[in-house]
């Protein structure tokens, strides 16, 4: 049962000892098989774009509001450019094996007040996708605003006919919400905007069954899973 006010009316839950939390910094967050780095165009756009540019086709580009880039010229401008941002703050994913940058993701949104940020701009190569790099750099984003800023609400929004973003949302341990109706136009269409969240109760759980899949116990020496990431249902 909800609390109750002295007018007989139902409020939220306390949230005793609330406040403001940091936004997200340059700082350098640090896992086993990957980093994230605060983008920067001199030390990662040519990594980007050669991981880029090494797909067979542009499909990946379909449901972001920039790109595909047609060289690496103009991939440098726009990475110049979102290295610039705070608010979304851009991160190259860097593999620590090669020391390579292969994918971007990017903290956005921010609303330190509240406890709420999402997560947005995932570009994952390639050679990123389907890696247990992609998932780690997945969990490093998540255990950064959690573990380290304190906040309540991390956010996964996509369009809403993106059906591989919304299946790695689930994946992930994100909890579908609904869906917003012509939210946003880009590259001249509509989105209907699905979106997922994930909050500080349910991180714990979350953060085991990722810490449990990255263990390195998990791989064959293929480097094949073992076990599927299977997070808490709630």
């Amino acid at each position: 049962m909800p609390k109750m006010n002295d007018y007989g009316q139902p409020i939220g839950a306390s949230v005793p000892g609330w406040s403001p939390v940091a936004l997200p910094t340059a700082q350098r967050v640090e896992g086993r098989y990957c980093a994230l780095e605060h983008l920067d165009a001199d030390r990662h756009a040519d990594d980007l774009y050669v991981a880029y540019a090494a797909a067979p086709d542009d499909r990946d580009w379909t449901y972001l509001p920039y790109g595909p880039f047609a060289d690496p010229e103009s991939y440098r401008v726009w990475a110049t450019a979102a290295a610039r941002s705070a608010d979304p703050r851009h991160y190259a994913v860097i593999d620590q094996a090669t020391g390579r940058a292969l994918g971007t993701l990017s903290l956005m949104r921010q609303d330190p007040a509240n406890g709420v940020i999402e997560v947005g701009n995932v570009v994952f190569s390639r050679s990123l996708q389907r890696t247990p790099i992609s998932t780690e750099a997945q969990y490093l984003a998540m255990r950064h605003v959690f573990d380290d800023l304190g906040y309540r609400r991390y956010e996964w929004k996509c369009d809403s006919l993106n059906a591989p973003s919304c299946r790695a949302a689930e994946r992930l341990g994100f909890t579908y919400e609904g869906i917003f109706r012509q939210a946003v136009v880009y590259k001249g269409r509509n989105r209907d905007t699905a979106w997922f969240a994930l909050i500080d109760r349910d991180w714990p759980g979350v953060r085991d069954a990722f810490e449990r899949w990255l263990d390195p116990a998990n791989f064959d020496a293929e480097g094949n899973q073992r076990q599927a990431l299977a997070v808490p249902e709630r």
